[in-house]
């Protein structure tokens, strides 16, 4: 199982220069180049801060009328986390370049509860010469509540991932699918214990 180290930082300013940098994101499940991706965590006592910077020559953005239709037709970035590997149930996090956040629980296999909510969740994102950026933190407090983050630990079940779509000559928009480590599975899918692995809180 995949570990990631996330490093202390001053109370409220993230120096993102102490972080651990992940940039071997791919595509498992196809035969083509993944753009350059990267992905830093950093904690102090009381939050649990997150940045992903990613590089996009043909950036997709949709024009859905809901939120959740625009974030899941957009190239976009995602956190999973869960109290424990049964996933049941994990907590999700999907984020696009124009800083809109669609949050929702799931139990496995892709049981969705698109009610869930998680307004503790702080985002901002920019776009800028063919990349984008988008930064976010989450109360430890949250992670706690949700038993994800449990009590005498220093430790929680993550994934990170990437979803890159891109344009084809027809119009249409192909899907790609990015995680942190290749959970796999015959289909492309995040939602798997296979795709998670463990962040830990070091000093």
């Amino acid at each position: 199982m995949r570990h990631y180290h996330i490093h202390r930082t001053p109370r409220l300013t993230p120096d993102w220069a102490l972080a651990e940098v992940l940039t071997d994101f791919s595509f498992p499940w196809e035969d083509r180049q993944a753009p350059a991706t990267e992905f830093r965590a950093l904690w102090d006592a009381e939050t649990f801060f997150f940045r992903f910077d990613c590089v996009d020559h043909d950036l997709v953005l949709s024009a859905g009328e809901t939120l959740k239709e625009r974030v899941l037709g957009s190239d976009r970035v995602e956190i999973f986390i869960t109290p424990d590997l049964s996933l049941k149930p994990y907590y999700c996090f999907e984020m696009s370049p124009r800083c809109e956040a669609l949050a929702y629980r799931g139990n496995f296999h892709r049981q969705f509860d698109w009610q869930w909510t998680c307004p503790e969740l702080a985002l901002r994102a920019s776009i800028a010469e063919q990349r984008y950026q988008v930064e976010g933190s989450l109360p430890l407090a949250t992670l706690r509540a949700l038993d994800v983050l449990k009590a005498d630990t220093q430790e929680f079940y993550a994934g990170v991932f990437r979803g890159e779509f891109r344009h084809l000559e027809d119009g249409s928009v192909q899907p790609g699918w990015m995680p942190w480590c290749d959970p796999k599975t015959e289909k492309p899918d995040f939602h798997v214990p296979a795709a998670f692995g463990v962040f830990e809180f070091v000093a």
